[in-house]
């Protein structure tokens, strides 16, 4: 089977994964096989993965429908695409290129645009959008780079292009490129470089490890003013207006990681 090149986004300070091109149809299996087992600790014996894993069965089925698109066969790629949706909840448009060692874990309503490419060794959730917003026809899909985990919910638009061995958050929306080795969460997606490039050879599936740019900059600032009222002598929870009715409740910074039901009048 053919594939088109794959231009992934590629950076010297993040460690190339460690996954061998496949040759021929049987090899890319092999390699979407053990895609499985090594980032899966659920799944037990290759028999279980072959018939239960809807994932594994979509991606088999996407490289049978590309290989009659590349062929110029494309209403029969689509058909089989179709076909595939049906018995598995994963649509991935025979357009799209997808790199070995791809492994979509669970798997239902994921969705893959026609010019969406995809780098090796790249694991997404369930609920994942790699999604357009032109109604031009070209590249509008997403570039996603070598070794990137896509949390569940996560909806990537346009012809944007994630850097390899990025993470990107469960249910962020990302519509601006993102350089190699970073996390991104949130809505719109805030882009957070790591401090120190990742350095393991599989990818990074920590997905509770996710930094809340928001909330740490708001914490950060009313730390900040409180040193500074206690400095000029401000005191007191509750600043009231002048009429005395109407109440200004004084937000205090987070304890512990979190936020007090009383400040925010709960």
């Amino acid at each position: 089977m053919q594939t088109s090149p794959i231009n992934s986004v590629r950076a010297g300070d993040c460690p190339e994964i460690k996954v061998q091109p496949a040759k021929g149809p049987f090899a890319r299996l092999r390699t979407d096989i053990q895609a499985v087992f090594d980032r899966d600790p659920a799944a037990r014996t290759l028999w279980e993965v072959l018939t239960s894993y809807p994932g594994l069965a979509a991606v088999r089925d996407h490289r049978f429908a590309h290989w009659f698109w590349m062929h110029n066969m494309k209403t029969f790629a689509r058909w089989l695409s179709q076909i595939s949706r049906f018995f598995t909840g994963i649509e991935i448009h025979p357009g799209a290129t997808i790199g070995d060692g791809f492994f979509i874990d669970h798997g239902m309503g994921v969705v893959i645009g026609e010019t969406a490419e995809v780098g090796r060794n790249v694991t997404i959730y369930h609920g994942v959008t790699l999604g357009g917003v032109s109604t031009q026809k070209g590249k509008r899909h997403p570039t996603i780079g070598d070794g990137v985990v896509i949390g569940a919910g996560a909806k990537v638009l346009g012809a944007i292009r994630v850097g390899e061995c990025s993470r990107i958050g469960a249910n962020a929306v990302v519509v601006k490129d993102v350089p190699p080795n970073s996390v991104v969460v949130g809505v719109p997606g805030q882009i957070v470089v790591r401090s120190k490039p990742s350095s393991a050879t599989v990818p990074d599936l920590q997905h509770d490890e996710l930094p809340d740019t928001i909330g740490l900059s708001v914490a950060s600032m009313l730390k900040r003013l409180d040193e500074i009222e206690d400095r000029i002598h401000i005191h007191g929870k509750e600043l009231e207006r002048i009429n005395g009715k109407e109440k200004v409740t004084h937000i205090h910074p987070p304890k512990e990681g979190v936020w007090q039901g009383d400040d925010f009048m709960i």
